[in-house]
């Protein structure tokens, strides 16, 4: 019966709700920062960018000091951050601004976690939460992105810029490469939980709605 369903699973299931809202405006975001890289209008490019990273923060002191966390607010939240950081890398790539390289080197690590999402979904887990090295890491590239346009202009304060934006950028690589590592001890420990604890035709633990189970019930936090 609808009156004996969990609050608190139904809250976890809400859709419209003001940090959600905020997301989804984020995510509208993208493709007019990509469309102002490259068309060169680097300060537009900019001031889109820095609402995003706003609405960022703002997104998450709501959801938290009005109860408004949702299961769809932790799929869009770090969504957005992923495409920003994929446009302004395309970005800079077709620019000439970084090489290729660096592109591939942050685009493999994101490959290999999707490729590993089928096996967790198959033992019943759903997505990992963000942990700490991935947080520092995609604050890291969000500096380094907007430095490193700076710093394809002439002067002073190009070159300040650019020294800045790589620094960040070498650093926000590692954090995301470590983040990465820390994801796949989390993923082998959930499944090695999994091994010792179920039966050969079932996994025992707790679910999630729909099947899945929380990451975070049965195994270790990332940290």
């Amino acid at each position: 019966m609808a009156s004996d369903a969990n609050p608190a699973a139904l809250g976890e299931n809400r859709v419209w709700t003001i940090p959600n809202a905020l997301s989804i405006t984020r995510l509208v975001g993208v493709p007019v920062f990509l469309w102002l890289v490259l068309e060169g209008r680097d300060w537009w490019a900019l001031g889109v960018l820095a609402f995003a990273g706003v609405s960022d923060w703002l997104d998450g002191k709501i959801a938290r000091a009005f109860n408004q966390t949702s299961r769809l607010g932790r799929v869009l939240d770090p969504a957005a951050d992923r495409l920003y950081i994929f446009a302004a890398v395309f970005g800079l790539v077709v620019r000439d601004i970084i090489p290729l390289w660096l592109a591939l080197v942050l685009l493999a690590r994101d490959v290999l976690i999707v490729l590993a999402l089928p096996l967790l979904r198959h033992f019943g887990y759903g997505t990992l939460p963000v942990n700490f090295a991935g947080k520092a890491a995609t604050l890291c590239l969000l500096y380094a992105f907007p430095l490193l346009f700076i710093g394809a202009h002439p002067g002073v304060a190009g070159n300040v810029a650019q020294i800045a934006g790589w620094a960040f950028a070498i650093w926000g690589t590692a954090l995301y490469w470590w983040a990465g590592v820390l994801y796949a001890v989390h993923a082998w420990r959930l499944l090695a939980a999994d091994r010792r604890t179920s039966g050969p035709d079932e996994h025992e633990g707790p679910l999630r709605p729909g099947g899945a189970r929380s990451p975070g019930t049965d195994g270790p936090a990332s940290p």
